[in-house]
């Protein structure tokens, strides 16, 4: 494939402290690039750089003449009035294709009403009108930073199909394991870890953490080896010899590179990671909270209805639904601060619920990190003992220079881990965790699974981490924002159901169709307006477009074989195949409606 964006030795500092030295990273065509590290690792600055808006401290980037690309920010804001039409429109490059393009994008990402304003869209539709937007320029590269966060689980599978489909290269900042299974076809971690802070795995994000425990354990090895080099050697400096001679001062200049290596070796081996574990409380009693008939409606429109649910100590809820669907709601109403509306809640008496808004909106941008940490003074009491507040934030993986830095200030990751904390001094019955993960390093999850799963508490998760979902759940709660409740053994249970449902939606407009079409056929014969050719083409070209539609998932389908995407000829064969087999099924829908308008 050819090479589109290379670059060389970058590097990114903040003040003195270096955040990566030396990155080498190159974009080819059909590249589906996954980029992870631990928070503070620079991997939305490395992607400012690949996208030219940061130049990098040193080091360079080429982009192949006339590749065009698009960046894809955490956040996106768009103008104040801006609908989804003029956010498209802005963005196209090619006014002479507007409509086309308009037509197509939409159908890519969903949208069914244009003229709908920008700010009115919820968190997961305006991170599709912000996908929307790059989509329409074309790119030849797209670069994303954490795509997944606003969407709910719907619209991760959509995006994991979309880019599965796509024509372009990607580079996508993420945390979700699934997601990085599903779509990249590379993966790259950004980390002090590793030599030149970056370590690249072709393969999806299974066959990384294979090669990932290689290298640490050959590492290992070496430091292993190094230990008893540098150990020879500094027993043979100590004894002293009284003349040094050309070949014992050589020795000396390679004991120092020994020990120099040793010490980089074991600088980068050293890894830090949160540490987390919610506190619970002594309590015995077996039912915490219980609803019985339990409904909730928002202007009208009834969110769930005539829910029984019984929480008690080890009851683990993963509660999934579509943005929008009610989730949040059910958690505000269990918690109390809102009534529902209709059914009961009882509550166990002095019962302790800690709650994690997925806003963070009681953390104060103003406040001093050590003030959001410890309110109170310099310590806090956690399990009975007092820690300095240097101490709790070195938990937490904050450095002493930060105490004094306004919470606004810090990153998403680092806002998420001050919200932890905050919760771990709360002695609890029930965790309620309305999206704890967003922007949380693959670590920091890890340590918050263990944490999860061994709390003796009751919980109910809401989540986008699948894999974070698999892990914790003792079982699923599902809610479609029009009525239903359903429990669910696993959540992969729920996502098949979901996509049956889906599956039944679709086909019945699709059924509707076909029972016009034949009234309308019956109605009016169609020799009378078509030629006889016509005519018989008329008879045989839903089967055509069925047999074009099959033949093209098909396609679509080997292109994504793993003994394919590790081919480069195998590949782009692929891929003329798949645009081979698109170009034939947008060719029959076409003919189909030329026919069709002749019967009118």
């Amino acid at each position: 494939m050819a090479l589109l964006l290379n670059c060389q030795s970058v590097s990114r500092t903040y003040g003195a402290l270096p955040v990566f030295e030396g990155v080498s990273l190159q974009i080819s065509e059909g590249d589906r690039l996954g980029l992870i590290g631990p928070n503070g690792s620079g991997k939305s600055s490395l992607l400012r750089i690949l996208a030219g808006i940061d130049p990098p401290d040193s080091g360079e980037c080429s982009l192949r003449k006339n590749t065009r690309f698009r960046y894809v920010p955490q956040d996106s804001i768009f103008p104040e009035g801006a609908t989804v039409r003029s956010v498209l429109e802005s963005a196209c490059t090619d006014p002479d294709e507007l409509e086309g393009r308009l037509a197509t994008t939409l159908g890519q990402t969903g949208f069914t009403d244009q003229n709908q304003f920008a700010a009115a869209l919820s968190g997961g539709w305006r991170k599709r009108l912000a996908i929307a937007e790059a989509l329409i320029a074309q790119p030849d590269i797209l670069l994303l930073d954490e795509p997944t966060n606003h969407l709910d689980l719907e619209g991760i599978l959509w995006l994991e199909k979309l880019l599965g489909n796509a024509r372009f290269a990607m580079v996508a900042v993420s945390h979700d394991r699934y997601f990085l299974e599903n779509v990249a076809t590379s993966m790259a971690e950004l980390n002090k870890l590793y030599p030149d802070s970056i370590f690249r795995v072709e393969g999806n994000y299974t066959r990384f953490l294979e090669r990932k425990a290689e290298f640490l354990a050959a590492q290992a090895k070496l430091e292993d080896a190094l230990e008893n080099k540098v150990r020879r050697e500094v027993e043979w400096l100590r004894r002293g010899p009284k003349a040094r001679t050309t070949k014992s001062k050589a020795r000396i200049d390679e004991a120092n590179r020994l020990i120099g290596q040793l010490g980089e070796v074991q600088t980068r081996q050293r890894s830090s990671t949160a540490g987390i574990d919610f506190a619970a409380s002594d309590r015995r009693t077996k039912k915490l909270i219980e609803t019985e008939g339990l409904g909730a409606a928002i202007n009208g429109r009834t969110l769930f209805a005539g829910l029984n649910l019984k929480l008690s100590p080890g009851v683990r809820i993963g509660l999934v639904g579509s943005n929008g669907s009610g989730k949040t709601t059910l958690l505000r109403i269990l918690k109390g601060d809102r009534e529902p509306s209709q059914g009961t809640v009882f509550r166990a008496d002095n019962l302790r619920i800690v709650y994690f808004d997925q806003h963070r909106d009681t953390l104060d941008p103003e406040l001093p990190l050590k003030r959001a940490l410890a309110p109170h003074g310099d310590s806090v009491i956690y399990r009975g003992r007092v820690t300095h507040v240097a101490g709790w934030a070195r938990r937490f993986l904050f450095r002493n220079e930060q105490l004094e830095v306004a919470v606004g200030r810090l990153s998403g990751g680092e806002r998420a881990r001050v919200q932890i904390a905050k919760l771990m001094l709360e002695e609890a019955d029930v965790l309620l965790l309305d999206e704890p993960t967003n922007d949380l390093d693959i670590p920091t999850l890890e340590v918050l699974e263990d944490s999860l799963v061994e709390f003796p508490g009751a919980m109910i998760l809401v989540t986008h981490d699948r894999y974070l979902l698999e892990q914790v759940s003792t079982t699923v709660l599902g809610i479609d924002g029009e009525g239903k409740a359903e429990f669910f053994a696993e959540y992969s249970q729920w996502e098949q159901a979901q996509s049956e449902r889906k599956k039944v939606r679709e086909e019945k407009p699709v059924a509707a169709r076909a029972e016009s079409a034949s009234a309308a056929s019956a109605a009016a014969p169609p020799k009378k307006k078509l030629s006889y050719m016509e005519a018989r083409e008329w008879e045989t070209i839903e089967q055509k477009i069925h047999d074009a539609e099959a033949r093209l998932q098909r396609d679509q389908e080997r292109l994504h074989h793993p003994e394919v995407v590790v081919d480069g000829v195998a590949i782009q064969k692929a891929y003329a195949d798949v645009e081979a087999a698109q170009a034939e099924v947008d060719r029959l829908y076409a003919r189909w409606a030329e026919l069709e308008a002749k019967l009118a």
